[in-house]
């Protein structure tokens, strides 16, 4: 796969923000900002790492969907996926959260959305579609999550993404804008072709 360029925020920070707080995962930056009135006011964005999502398919044609629980969160319902590591390919973490997740691996990756979706939050999500997922190792999880896979068929993925415990919400808003515009049948064929 080609080297993925990272999408552009909606909002850049500017180069004069100043960090304000350096958390474990949250950056927090200040900076003044001239308002339409000629006043200024402090503007404030978030900066975080980034995200890998993974839609894995079977050799046997089922996608795998996590029934996940983590620490002080209510059991949810997601694909596998997690955060970058720092200096980490979007790739490389995709395969690194699957195999970690689900014992699975995948040699065929494919980019299917790389968006930046907050306007406030410098972050980027990679959604991936794994295909020819074999199991080849018992998941790796860390302390603070639960998780069980489960085999699907692409009829049930469809309608578990529109679940509210589902959740992955840029996988759902592409399902089901797909689905509104009678275009599953591509999807279908994205994910299986």
């Amino acid at each position: 796969m080609a080297k993925i360029t990272r999408p552009a925020p909606k909002r850049a920070i500017p180069l004069e923000a100043k960090l304000v707080f350096k958390g474990i995962i949250y950056e927090v930056y200040h900076w003044e900002q001239e308002l339409f009135d000629g006043t200024k006011t402090t503007f404030e964005m978030l900066k975080r790492p980034d995200t890998v999502e993974i839609i894995p398919i079977t050799n046997e044609g089922k996608i795998l969907i996590n029934y996940e629980e983590q620490s002080g969160l209510a059991p949810f319902i997601c694909v596998p996926g997690g955060r970058v590591d720092y200096g980490e390919d979007p790739e490389a973490a995709a395969k690194r959260e699957l195999l970690e997740e689900t014992g699975y691996e995948t040699h065929d990756l494919v980019l299917w959305n790389a968006a930046q979706p907050m306007e406030k939050i410098d972050w980027a999500i990679y959604i991936f579609i794994g295909k020819n997922c074999t199991k080849v190792n018992d998941p790796t999880l860390e302390a603070g999550e639960k998780i069980g896979t489960k085999e699907v068929s692409f009829e049930e993925f469809v309608e578990i993404v529109q679940d509210d415990n589902f959740r992955d919400e840029e996988i759902s808003l592409r399902i089901l804008k797909a689905k509104d515009k009678g275009k599953l049948d591509e999807i279908k064929r994205l994910f299986f072709g």
